[in-house]
């Protein structure tokens, strides 16, 4: 049902990176935040604009080496490519996102969550972390 009562606002909304100088030329794992991917039904997000913006060598499909609710994610929304959706923050789907970045072969790996993943978890590769803000 479309709501006729609906506003769009249009609106600048940079988007920035704390360690741009890790991507250029890197294999690169790209986190983006899950509802913008799932219900938003986007293929992509603010992540994968920096690694692209940056020159990141490739980004690296994580769907290979998902485990869990992830892989259950995937197989839900087959419009998903080559980004690792951020599902839910629970005990038992942290741990699952972990796994799934410690299993992805990459040089970094770019966060594009509303959450900074770095305080919910240990990741043992260099991080990026990419923010955005509604200007």
């Amino acid at each position: 049902m479309i709501n006729q009562n609906a506003i769009i606002l249009e609106a600048a909304s940079p988007i920035t990176a704390d360690k741009p100088d890790l991507l250029k030329g890197k294999r690169v794992l790209v986190i983006e935040d899950g509802p913008t991917l799932t219900h938003g039904d986007m293929p992509y997000g603010a992540a994968t604009i920096i690694a692209k913006q940056f020159e990141a060598a490739e980004i690296v499909d994580p769907r290979p080496y998902s485990v869990g609710s992830i892989k259950e994610t995937y197989a839900k929304y087959p419009h998903l490519g080559a980004v690792l959706p951020a599902v839910g923050y629970g005990e038992k789907q942290i741990a699952e996102l972990k796994e799934t970045i410690a299993r992805t072969p990459c040089d970094a790996v770019v966060i594009g969550t509303p959450v900074d993943l770095r305080r919910l978890m240990a990741i043992d590769k260099p991080t990026v972390r990419v923010k955005y803000e509604l200007k």
